[in-house]
């Protein structure tokens, strides 16, 4: 019996050891984790919107975590570059991305993409959202969306849509426009939204839903374009006075939104450090203002409510695309 015992004892701590030994190397790589220069790899040009806010939040991580978070801009095919990158990369928590809805419309856009998001990455949090804002030339004779929508259907086939270039949110927050809200327009791609303005501006074009900045309010301001309605369900908090398209076609919204990923196999700790440092981000007063300088809004989120959240965004773009016929490949 005391043999039978000191048996049972001798293997229950061995038992012991062996767990605590697998679980320290995680602990450990936690705690040290970053113990050198991480990656933020951005999949859309240096200055623009997407750039600026990845810029923001390395910013804030490289002052909290005690370690630099360096952006790199890896451009090319949507976005799509930068996530090829991503998930070629090692599971360690040294290379990330922040990307927005460009990754959730590629999954549909390109029928031959080498990487499938929602298998090769994990969510690591997302950062915040902004609206697309519905303008048009101020020489338009139209001043409300549902004005808008008459004098399109009053002139079938003449109306023409810009857009920062195929697929891009611009792109499919007019197509999805355009489907719900019953009317004809012939698409007009281009390359980047400032290439846009100069042939808004003088009526070549007759509307354009860009992502919210500074330079498209200061157009408006100006009385060089007017407003008609941000693509947010409701009217966004920063534009109480301008109305929501929704007003006049209901259900319909398009969100910009931005957030971070990893490799797959990253470890679960590591990502939920990273995700408690940028939520943390989003309550500090100095960065919530940072971003509404930038048009946007906190969006906190854990991992698991991200990878709900982009599951959602790529079946509405799947559905917009399907209807639009739109490929890139």
């Amino acid at each position: 019996m005391l043999k039978h015992t000191f048996g049972r004892r001798r293997f229950l701590q061995l038992a012991a050891a062996v767990g605590a030994a697998a679980a320290a190397p995680r602990g450990a790589y936690a705690q040290a984790y970053p113990a050198r220069t991480v990656r933020i790899l951005c999949g859309l040009a240096a200055g623009g919107p997407t750039d600026t806010a990845a810029r923001i939040l390395a910013e804030w991580l490289s002052q909290h975590f005690g370690q630099q978070f360096i952006v790199e801009n890896r451009t090319g095919m949507g976005g799509n570059l930068a996530a090829q990158a991503l998930v070629a990369a090692p599971g360690d928590g040294y290379t990330l991305m922040f990307t927005g809805p460009n990754v959730t419309i590629s999954a549909s856009l390109y029928k031959k993409l080498s990487y499938d998001l929602l298998r090769d990455t994990v969510a690591v949090g997302a950062m915040m959202r902004i609206p697309d804002i519905m303008v048009v030339p101020s020489s338009l004779p139209v001043h409300s969306v549902a004005e808008f929508i008459a004098y399109a259907k009053a002139n079938r086939g003449k109306l023409t849509m810009a857009s920062s270039g195929v697929g891009a949110s611009p792109h499919l927050a007019g197509e999805l426009f355009k489907s719900m809200a019953g009317v004809e327009m012939l698409h007009v791609p281009y390359r980047g939204s400032s290439a846009v303005y100069p042939d808004l501006v003088s009526g070549r074009v007759q509307v354009f839903f860009d992502n919210l900045s500074g330079s498209v309010l200061g157009l408006i301001h100006e009385g060089k374009l007017r407003a008609l309605g941000v693509t947010t369900a409701t009217r966004w908090p920063s534009l109480p006075d301008l109305p929501a398209v929704a007003e006049t076609v209901p259900g319909y919204e398009v969100l910009v939104w931005y957030g971070m990923f990893a490799p797959k196999g990253t470890p679960t700790a590591v990502t939920e450090a990273l995700n408690k440092e940028i939520n943390a981000g989003l309550s500090d007063a100095k960065m919530r203002a940072r971003m509404a300088g930038i048009g946007g809004e906190p969006m906190p989120m854990t991992p698991a409510e991200l990878d709900t959240f982009v599951r959602a965004d790529i079946a509405k773009w799947r559905k917009v695309i399907e209807f639009a016929k739109i490929s890139a490949d």
